[in-house]
């Protein structure tokens, strides 16, 4: 008599489900965890003392999210610093958004409809165990580092005074977990709204159609700049020899400049000012305008950066080109009924959206500043002379205050961007009426 065939028992269904959303999560830790390492390794931070790299390296992985790192220190209750960044390392926030997003929809194969209660909670599930993840980073993401002042005399003189140089970091928690829980809702819905095969609840299904084709346009043209700017950091790399700086951009800010440069391309200002001397690659040109007269907030531009580099210019056919390619490729993926009224329209909305996003994700806020008593110190004040009585390696020499402030005019980037998206939503719409459309047969119905 045959035996009946047994199959080996899979997880519950709960089980499966914590499974699916633990990969979701480990998936994007592991990516953000491996770009930034290679990043900060290349910039030199493998050298960092007391073990030190740990906490960097979750550090930057909460600023890779959207959250904030505060700097602290100085000597005793002599001096102290006060500082903060708050700036996206669009690199590592890049490698994990795509490594989340990919896991996620990967564990939806197979499908074209997905009930909207296995979706809610396919994604509490991922929301819970991302907040546990972002707790961890902030409770790793937190070091001091203790400098010694010198030689024999210097640390009796720095004892006796209650001056213990100590210059330390840490993410804040709030910021980290608040915002870095957006970021994970923003990375699902741009999954959602990208992919094709991503399947939806019933209900959403006729919506795809107006969303998918624009949106995986302009998503094709920011991973278009940053394939372009790689290229162009490793031609740099080779050409120039600073090959370990040139990568440790490319693996950790690369997006913030060329995504930047998108912006500016399309007519978008900026504003910002650059003051004293903040260790964040800042391309010469962006430099030079930030540093405006008398500490003055400077606006920058095509015209501000062309002024100091004229191959600035060559921004604005870029971004034209590269969007007019982007508004054919989502007129030929939309079915021939669309009309071009309504491609105009979808493209225009799409492309505000998507400056929308990169002005706030190339906002920058880096400052710090050293007080002694109380009293707040410019560059080259007491501070160096502190530095110059306790010795070469205390922290205080040649640490006065600087800032970096870059924020965007999204009141005036988010309309101009429309009104790019309507002129070559149009003119994609009319390039794509004398070709194939996806999912079209053709007469031999091949």
């Amino acid at each position: 008599m045959q035996q009946p065939i047994t199959r080996a028992a899979g997880p519950p269904g709960v089980v499966r489900g914590w499974l699916d959303a633990f990969a979701v999560v480990l998936a994007g830790l592991v990516a953000m965890a491996a770009v930034a390492a290679l990043g900060l390794w290349l910039a030199g931070a493998g050298d960092l003392p007391e073990g030190g790299f740990p906490p960097v390296l979750a550090a930057t992985m909460a600023l890779a999210v959207g959250g904030s790192v505060q700097l602290d220190g100085g000597a005793g209750s002599f001096a102290a610093v006060d500082a903060g960044v708050t700036a996206m390392p669009l690199t590592v926030s890049l490698v994990g958004a795509v490594a989340m997003a990919e896991v996620f929809l990967r564990q939806l194969r197979f499908r074209a409809v997905a009930g909207g209660g296995e979706l809610l909670g396919r994604i509490v599930r991922t929301v819970l165990l991302w907040v546990l993840a972002l707790v961890l980073i902030t409770v790793v993401a937190k070091h001091t580092f203790v400098v010694p002042l010198g030689g024999s005399l210097a640390q009796t003189i720095g004892s006796a005074l209650g001056l213990t140089p100590e210059v330390g970091f840490h993410a804040d928690g709030p910021t980290t977990i608040g915002i870095g829980l957006a970021w994970l809702l923003l990375v699902l819905a741009a999954a959602f709204a990208v992919s094709r095969r991503a399947p939806l609840p019933g209900a959403l299904l006729r919506y795809q159609l107006a969303v998918r084709p624009p949106a995986f346009a302009l998503w094709t043209v920011l991973l278009a700049y940053v394939v372009i700017g790689a290229v162009a950091g490793v031609i740099t790399a080779i050409a120039h020899g600073n090959a370990r700086q040139t990568l440790a951009v490319v693996l950790l800010v690369l997006p913030d400049l060329v995504w930047l440069a998108f912006g500016l391309g399309l007519g978008a200002q900026w504003h910002g000012r650059l003051e004293g001397a903040v260790g964040l690659p800042i391309p010469k040109a962006l430099s030079s305008v930030l540093r405006a007269p008398n500490g003055r907030e400077a606006t920058i531009d095509l015209g501000t950066l062309a002024d100091h580099d004229a191959r600035s210019w060559w921004l604005l056919p870029v971004a034209a080109v590269l969007l007019l390619a982007a508004a054919f490729l989502a007129a030929q993926r939309s079915p021939r009924t669309v009309r071009l009224w309504q491609h105009a329209v979808r493209f225009a909305l799409a492309t505000a959206v998507t400056v929308l996003l990169v002005g706030l994700w190339t906002r920058i806020d880096a400052d710090y500043g050293l007080s002694v008593l109380g009293v707040g110190l410019g560059q080259g004040g007491l501070a160096d002379l502190l530095g110059t009585v306790l010795g070469g390696n205390n922290p205080l020499t040649g640490f006065g205050s600087g800032s970096l402030r870059l924020r965007p005019a999204l009141w005036t980037a988010v309309p101009l961007a429309a009104g790019w998206g309507l002129l070559t939503g149009a003119l994609g719409a009319l390039l794509a009426a004398r070709v194939r459309h996806r999912g079209e047969l053709t007469e031999g119905g091949g």
